[in-house]
C-alpha cells in the first residue's frame, strides 16, 4: 500500500515536470529547447536539478525560519504575547522567507547537482557524446528561469499581502501590550526619537531617559526616575508614557548657548504610531504591488514637490521587486561553469562550500547597497541589480573560459 502511493507522488511529480517544461517551451520558447520535453537527458538533467534545490530550498528555508523564530522569541513571546498572534505573525513572514531563500536554493542546490554529475564523470559522458555545454545550459537556464518566475509571484503579491497582515496584527499587540517594545537595559531607536530604559518590571520603568528633535531641528532630552507604560485609546497613539517627577532640558538649534529647563512631578508623554511604522496613516512602498509601485513613482516624478529621498525609496522597493527574484536566473548561470571547472574531485561537497561563499557575498552586497541607497537617497536602481550585474558578469566570464578549454 505505501509503495503504491509513493509511486503515485512520483508519477504525479514527473507528469508535472514535464507539464511545466513542455509549457515553459511553448509558450516562452517555442521550438528552441527539445532538450527539455524530447530529449532523455534533458529531463534527466531537470529531474535532478530540482531535487537537489528543494534540498537546498529546505536548508534556506530552515536558516530563515529559524532565524525569525529567535527574533519573535526575543521580543514578543517573552512578553505573554498570545501564543495564536504569535503563530499569525509567523504565517506572515512565510512569503519573505521564501522569496529570500529560492534565490540561494538555486545557487548551491544546482552547485551541488552538477558538481555530482561532473565527480562521477555524468558529464564527461555527455561530452563524449557529441553534446555540447548548450545542452547542459539550456535545462538549468529554463528551470533557473522557472524559479525566478514563481518567486515573482511570491515576492509581488503574496509578500506585500503578509507584510500589511503583519503589520497590522503587530499594532494591535503594542496597543494591547506596549511592553512588547520596552527593553530592560536597552536603547530603542525609533523614526523621531531615542529611549534610553532602566531596569523595566511589568509596566513599570526606571531610569528613564528620552531624546528627540522637532520639525525646526531643536532637541529635546527629558529624564524621569519613574514611569509608567499605559495603555491608550487614542487612535495613531501605540503606548503613553507617565514620567514621575520629570526634568527635561529644551536645546535651541539656532543658538547653541540659548537653553531652558522644566520641571514637572508628572508628564503624560505619548508615543505615536510614526514612531514605529514609516506611514501608519497609508501603505509604505513594501505593502505595494509593482504594479502600484510602477504607477505611484510615476505620479511622485510629475510632482516637482515629491523629495528626492522619498522617490528613491519607491525606486528602491521596485528594483528590489524583480532583482531578488530573478537572481537565480544569474545564479544558474553561474553554477554551471563553477561546478564543472572545480567539480572534478567531491563535487557535491565543493558546490556546498563554493554556494554558501556566494550566497554570503550576494546577501552582503544586497544589504550595503541598501543601506547606501537608503541613507545617500539615490542610486536606487543600480543599489539592488549590482550583486546581480556582478554574478551574471562572472558567470559570462567563467563560462566563456570553460568553452575555450
Amino acid at each position: 500500500m505505501f509503495e503504491r502511493c509513493l509511486k503515485k507522488i512520483e508519477g504525479f511529480i514527473e507528469n508535472l515536470i514535464s507539464a511545466l517544461i513542455y509549457s515553459f517551451r511553448k509558450i516562452f520558447l517555442p521550438g528552441s529547447l527539445n532538450i527539455l520535453s524530447d530529449n532523455t537527458i534533458g529531463r534527466y538533467f531537470v529531474g535532478e536539478l530540482l531535487l537537489y534545490f528543494f534540498v537546498s530550498f529546505l536548508f534556506f528555508f530552515m536558516v530563515f525560519f529559524v532565524n525569525q523564530i529567535l527574533l519573535l522569541a526575543e521580543n514578543i513571546l517573552q512578553k505573554r504575547v498570545p501564543v495564536g498572534d504569535v503563530i499569525l505573525l509567523v504565517t506572515y513572514c512565510l512569503p519573505f522567507i521564501i522569496a529570500q531563500s529560492a534565490p540561494f536554493a538555486t545557487l548551491v542546490g544546482f552547485l551541488m547537482c552538477i558538481g555530482q554529475m561532473m565527480s562521477s564523470n555524468e558529464i564527461l559522458i555527455i561530452r563524449a557524446s557529441g553534446l555540447g555545454y548548450k545542452k547542459i545550459l539550456a535545462p538549468v537556464l529554463s528551470l533557473g528561469l522557472i524559479i525566478s518566475v514563481v518567486s515573482f509571484f511570491v515576492n509581488d503579491y503574496l509578500l506585500p499581502l503578509g507584510t500589511i497582515n503583519y503589520l497590522r496584527l503587530y499594532r494591535n499587540i503594542l496597543q494591547s501590550n506596549p511592553s512588547v517594545e520596552i527593553e530592560p537595559h536597552s536603547i530603542k531607536r525609533t523614526n523621531d526619537s531615542t529611549l534610553i530604559i532602566g531596569d523595566v518590571n511589568g509596566t513599570d520603568i526606571s531610569d528613564l531617559i528620552l531624546f528627540d528633535t522637532d520639525r525646526d531641528g531643536d532637541q529635546r532630552i527629558m529624564v524621569s526616575g519613574h514611569s509608567s507604560v499605559i495603555k491608550s485609546r487614542q487612535r495613531g497613539v501605540v503606548m503613553q508614557i507617565s514620567m514621575d517627577n520629570a526634568f527635561a532640558l529644551l536645546l535651541d538649534k539656532a543658538n547653541r548657548s540659548s537653553y531652558d529647563t522644566l520641571k514637572a512631578r508628572s508628564v503624560d508623554l505619548n508615543i505615536f504610531e510614526s514612531s514605529f511604522f514609516d506611514q501608519p496613516s497609508g501603505i509604505n512602498p513594501r505593502e505595494m504591488t509593482s504594479f502600484d509601485l510602477f504607477r505611484r513613482i510615476s505620479e511622485m516624478k510629475k510632482d516637482e514637490n515629491t523629495p528626492g529621498e522619498v522617490l528613491n525609496q519607491y525606486v528602491l522597493e521596485y528594483n528590489k521587486k524583480f532583482s531578488m527574484p530573478f537572481g537565480s536566473l544569474f545564479f544558474a548561470l553561474l553554477a554551471v561553469p563553477l561546478a564543472i571547472i572545480f567539480g572534478k574531485h567531491n563535487g557535491q561537497t565543493i558546490g556546498l562550500i563554493i554556494g554558501i561563499f556566494i550566497s554570503v557575498f550576494y546577501w552582503a552586497v544586497m544589504i550595503l547597497g541598501q543601506i547606501f541607497s537608503s541613507r545617500s537617497g539615490h542610486g536606487g536602481f543600480i543599489s539592488m541589480w549590482i550583486p546581480n550585474i556582478i554574478i551574471a558578469g562572472a558567470g559570462s566570464l567563467f563560462y566563456i573560459g570553460m568553452i575555450r578549454k
